[in-house]
């Protein structure tokens, strides 16, 4: 074991700087020293593999980014067979309807196709594109939003908005005269497509990327699944009430048989009852006896009467 008096300089890289800039150097124990320059070693060799861990993963992501394009370009073509589909789509999304006025919403009932298309080094950014049909708000078929995210930037389209139908002046506008009920990043919907402010905190632009693109039909169907859902719902609770009245008249019959147990009249009408029927019983079987004496008598009356006719 080395002796605690045994003692080395850390590496110029491990010192610290206080508030006035001077380095202040630590020292330590010859044993620790070595195993925190083991230690050191071990995480470049972890660092290493986590760098070349993510360049293949990115690679992986491009072959498979390739082999879905087809998927999502059909996806876009049976989609246009349905009426208002995005428009839908991003108003069951509760975070985007957040920014969503009403005329703005009217404006993407004419969006036809939606479009996310990752950079060629995935790493740099992507782009989203809006594709609409003639509409009387702008000129664009394509309005388009890019995000640089190695040196933060982005940009978009310029909006050819036609004659009085600037939704971005609206929009603030009208912003400005109330109070939404939920804090909001943007304004409105084309407020945020003309910001350009930091694209790695765009949450729109993340949401749009990473969860309407790849999924849509959850959020043109999410009005059905909650119906469904709510059905299903007041079945159980109708179900639990109807046992639970079952349960209540179960119990209520038991507390009437307890009441009438507990009456000393309720025993002797009981047992008056039965006496009762006894008699009527024994009645009827005496009754029943007498009948059958009285047709032997007769009998008896008649064979005598034969008899003394013979003589």
């Amino acid at each position: 074991m080395s002796s605690p008096s045994k003692k080395v300089k850390k590496l110029e890289d491990s010192d610290r700087s206080d508030g006035d800039g001077a380095t202040e150097s630590r020292d330590y124990d010859v044993e620790i020293q070595k195993a925190l320059e083991e230690i050191d070693g071990c995480q470049n060799q972890i660092d290493g593999l986590n760098e070349k861990a993510s360049d293949e993963i990115l690679e992986v992501e491009k072959k498979y980014n390739k082999l879905r394009k087809p998927y999502f370009q059909k996806r876009n073509d049976i989609i246009k067979r349905i009426p208002n589909f995005w428009v839908t789509a991003f108003v069951n999304n509760k975070k985007i309807a957040d920014i969503l006025e009403e005329e703005e919403e009217d404006a993407l009932r004419y969006l036809n196709k939606l479009e996310v298309e990752e950079f060629e080094d995935i790493k740099s950014g992507y782009r989203i594109n809006f594709y609409f049909d003639e509409n009387p708000y702008f000129e664009n078929d394509v309005l388009t939003k890019e995000f640089h995210l190695g040196d933060p930037a982005s940009q978009s389209t310029n909006i050819r908005w036609k004659d009085g139908a600037d939704l971005s002046k609206r929009g603030k506008a009208k912003a400005a005269m109330k109070v939404r009920k939920r804090p909001l990043g943007h304004r409105s919907f084309f407020d945020w497509f003309t910001d350009h402010g930091d694209p790695s905190s765009d949450e729109i632009a993340e949401l749009i990327k990473d969860d309407l693109w790849p999924n849509p039909l959850q959020y043109y169907l999410a009005p059905d699944m909650e119906i469904e859902n709510g059905i299903e719902g007041d079945g159980d609770g109708e179900e639990v009430d109807s046992e639970e009245e079952e349960e209540e008249d179960e119990d209520g019959a038991d507390e009437d048989g307890d009441d009438v147990g507990e009456g000393e009249e309720g025993d002797d009408s009981v047992e008056i009852m039965e006496d009762a029927g006894d008699e009527e019983e024994d009645d009827e079987d005496a009754a029943n006896e007498n009948d059958g004496a009285h047709e032997e008598e007769d009998y008896l009356v008649q064979l005598v009467q034969k008899i003394e006719n013979n003589r």
